[in-house]
């Protein structure tokens, strides 16, 4: 009758060396309870078993799509708003009357502006400025995928979103104040129309877009990114 084993841990120990062949070699060898814990080695996965796919490091807390998608609906509304002549209209005797940025529109028939009050210009500048700060800021926004300072590039494209936002802002608030002024009590037959509308939810898709590009700047785990953008 072989002798009764010694009192073993749970834990695995792996053979020194210098040990002595162990008398049970059919037993699992163990650790004593006075020996040191070994340290948890965790097996390889068997084979055919593929790990997990992991992320690439640009997607890593980068929400690229919700950015990106609003920049662009923002930017294709913004240009509506500004290319078109439905930003007030009225019912007249020869059809629809229609004003724009550019044109006046009388039943079909369109023609550019005989004289344009100031603030009307100052809403052209604005409009058109907007428009350009956009088509940078989501250029930004593009070249996150391929650049190594992903966190300063998402910073930039949100910061010129965001006054992208603000330009087509003012410049909606100057065009509402000055045809209130301008038109008098002749205001009452005219209403903002659809290109107008367009011109605010443009503000909101863009200003979106741009909080969108800040959170995902201050959520990028890489920390070489804003290195990589100063070196």
């Amino acid at each position: 009758m072989p002798p009764p084993l010694p009192k073993m841990s749970p834990q695995l120990c792996p053979a020194s060396p210098g040990d002595a062949p162990s008398r049970y070699p059919h037993v699992p060898q163990r650790c004593p309870q006075d020996c040191p814990p070994c340290p948890l080695v965790l097996p390889p996965p068997p084979p055919g078993v593929a790990a997990a796919p992991t992320a690439p490091p640009w997607r890593r807390g980068m929400p690229a799509g919700g950015g990106l998608l609003c920049g662009a609906s923002g930017l294709a509304l913004l240009l509506a708003a500004t290319a078109t002549h439905f930003w007030l209209q009225r019912r007249a005797p020869g059809g629809t009357a229609s004003l724009g940025l550019w044109r006046t529109c009388l039943g079909g028939h369109c023609r550019p502006h005989p004289g344009t009050p100031a603030l009307w210009e100052a809403t052209r500048v604005l409009m058109l400025l907007s428009v350009l700060t956009a088509t940078a800021g989501l250029a930004l926004g593009l070249s996150i995928v391929a650049s190594a300072a992903r966190r300063a590039r998402a910073r930039m494209a949100g910061v010129t979103l965001l006054l992208a936002g603000l330009l087509a802002l003012l410049g909606l608030g100057v065009y509402t104040a000055g045809t209130l002024s301008l038109l008098g009590p002749a205001r009452t037959a005219w209403r903002f129309s659809w290109s107008y509308i367009l011109g605010w939810v443009a503000v909101v898709l863009i200003g979106s877009a741009g909080l969108f590009h800040l959170c995902a700047a201050a959520k990028d785990p890489s920390p070489e990114s804003s290195e990589v953008a100063g070196a």
